[in-house]
């Protein structure tokens, strides 16, 4: 009994060299590090350790009438022979990793061809290769539920499953005597060498789950650590000063021989090898940097044709380009550029992405406080835009006129005038208000005008059933009335008409503010809303401050037009997602919450 165990010993340290050198495979260390693995994964799982089944199957030891018949791998086996073998050992273990549809797939591939190469205990170590699949696979199951599979779980229960199977070959295996014979010759070899190289096997897999865990923690701490120090700056957005002093950081705290930044027109910065052709603020010198612009994702590139650099003699021989993402838009990229192929690992690539999220993250957090900042400044801006000093001085002598000749006019003007400037207060605070509320806000401004020029404005309100208490930012209307008023009709003599339409279409409102203006010359029109014009009208800064909160709080799903011909007047559009809170609002919740 005992000479058994030495080879025994022998044919598990087959299976232990395969499961090391498997150890070394990133699939396989992915999949024995998850604990809900997919079917792909389980499938992988009953081919890996049905194999290790089979290879025991072929590396067992021959028992002939209580004998050692040969020394060499089994090709088949005589009819009145047994083997011995370490088949048990990768059953338990891929059963106890992938639960028990796994264990029944290994059990069938290892029983399956234990069976086929023969022996009179063939249907009863088959009928076991399962039994001992779905049972361990179940136990494992459950313990996963409560805890983690621990080296002495596991060998305890690959000794339990050999006992099982020792007791399922006295049942089954016939005659009784010979079957008796083999299990005390066979039984205690087989349990210590299978429970030994259960342990064995599960340390192996432990230190796979540790060295993983190692390696993410380092990375975690090195990729915090650098996002740390590169926030102020990524505060600042994507401008050539502040990705310098980012790539300079992770130059110094990474591997990489270069650390490129860009936008998606231009290099931002370039610090380390080839800064000599890879120079900022001039069109990309590689093609790989265009590719990632354009798909938005990591790609990367282990040699010099890969990179597509221009430059023959760029030094510069492996890459790593990630995409930085702003509400999922590729807004430039992060590139790790080394000058040996080699140190591009896994670790440095993990690196990099991990980076490049914690990056596009600050750059979202950089936009939503700029975004506030602009909201607030478009408040303030908007507010003090309202309150013109003519504007209230004339709306007062009209009113001051008025209360001599129709004191009953006068006190509905100065009704109008408090509500005024109570909408302004009032919009200051708030990022959205019902439509019913701007429109009071417009009518209020309209009545103090048409009390000082009598029948010279007429205005037409067309708004769509329902939408009285749709959502907007105040400040919307009033100032585009106000512009008609003051711009549109400047020095017209003929009757000025302002109509304002609002109807819903396909979960948008549409608001349009047209006038019968002398209109907006070309070269004014096309700057109009985006930049401050300055005339001596005014600057424009009203439709500017329109567009930024619009922008600010909606993204990309508000629009802002504006059409005008000389003499033809003007027309402005805005269209904002019908019922909604802001986008901004939602966005900033979004990345404090995760």
């Amino acid at each position: 009994m005992f000479h058994l165990l030495p080879l025994m010993l022998e044919r598990a340290g087959i299976i232990l060299i395969v499961a090391f050198l498997l150890s070394h495979i990133k699939s396989f260390r992915r999949i024995i590090h998850t604990d809900n693995q997919r079917i792909s994964e389980k499938a992988l799982l009953i081919v890996i350790f049905g194999s290790f089944g089979v290879i025991s199957n072929y590396t067992g030891i021959e028992i002939h009438h209580n004998t050692i018949a040969e020394n060499a791998w089994l090709i088949n086996v005589e009819p009145d022979s047994a083997i011995a073998n370490t088949r048990i050992m990768g059953i338990a273990i891929g059963s106890l990793l992938g639960g028990p549809i796994v264990g029944l797939g290994i059990g069938i591939i290892a029983g399956l061809h234990r069976f086929m190469l023969g022996g009179f205990t063939a249907a009863a170590c088959a009928i076991s290769a399962v039994v001992a699949g779905v049972a361990a696979g179940y136990i494992g199951k459950r313990r996963k539920q409560k805890s983690s599979i621990t080296p002495w779980f596991a060998v305890s229960i690959g000794v339990v499953m050999e006992i099982i199977q020792m007791v399922i070959i006295l049942l089954v295996t016939k005659p009784y005597g010979l079957a008796w014979d083999l299990v005390k010759l066979i039984g205690v070899p087989m349990i210590v060498i299978n429970g030994f190289g259960t342990f064995l096997f599960m340390l192996i897999i432990r230190s796979i789950l540790r060295e993983e865990e190692r390696t993410k923690a380092l990375q975690t701490n090195t990729a915090f650590h650098i996002a740390d120090q590169t926030l102020p700056y990524f505060r600042q957005g994507l401008n050539p000063e502040s990705c310098k002093e980012v790539a300079q950081i992770m130059l110094r705290l990474t591997h990489a021989d270069a650390i490129a930044i860009t936008n998606d027109r231009q290099v931002l910065a370039h610090v380390g090898a080839a800064s000599d052709h890879h120079v900022p603020m001039q069109r990309f010198s590689t093609g790989l940097t265009k590719k990632v612009l354009e798909q938005g994702r990591v790609i990367t590139a282990k040699s010099k044709e890969e990179i597509l650099c221009y430059n023959q003699s760029c030094p510069l021989l492996a890459a790593v380009v990630l995409p930085l993402q702003v509400h999922q838009n590729t807004v430039g990229t992060l590139k790790l550029y080394f000058t040996n192929p080699g140190h591009l690992n896994e670790v440095e690539k993990e690196l990099a992405e991990g980076l490049a999220n914690l990056f596009s993250t600050q750059l979202e957090l950089a936009e939503a406080e700029n975004q506030s900042k602009l909201l607030k400044n478009a408040e303030i801006k908007a507010l003090q835009a309202q309150v013109h000093p003519h504007f209230l001085f004339n709306a007062i002598n009209t009113i001051s006129a008025l209360c001599r000749t129709d004191a009953e006019k006068a006190r509905k003007l100065l009704l109008e005038l408090s509500h005024f400037f109570r909408s302004n207060l009032q919009g200051a605070r708030q990022t959205l208000i019902p439509l019913e509320k701007e429109l009071e806000h417009v009518k209020a401004y309209l009545s103090l005008e048409q009390a000082r020029f009598p029948n010279k404005y007429q205005a037409t309100f067309s708004i769509e059933p329902g939408l009285e208490n749709s959502m907007l930012p105040p400040f919307i209307l009033q100032p585009l009335v106000e512009n008609a008023v003051r711009h549109g009709f400047s020095g017209v003599k003929s009757k000025c008409e302002i109509s304002i339409t609002a109807f819903s279409d396909e979960k948008k409102t549409n608001i349009t503010v047209k006038d019968n203006g002398k209109g907006i010359s070309p070269e004014k029109l096309d700057s109009l809303g985006k930049q401050e014009v300055l005339s001596k009208q005014g600057s424009g800064t009203a439709l500017v401050n329109i567009r930024e909160r619009l922008e600010g709080i909606y993204n990309t799903e508000a629009h802002f037009a504006i059409k005008s011909m000389e003499g033809s007047g003007t027309e402005v559009t805005v269209i904002i997602p019908l019922d909604r809170k802001g986008a901004y609002e939602e966005h900033v919740e979004g990345i404090f919450s995760r």
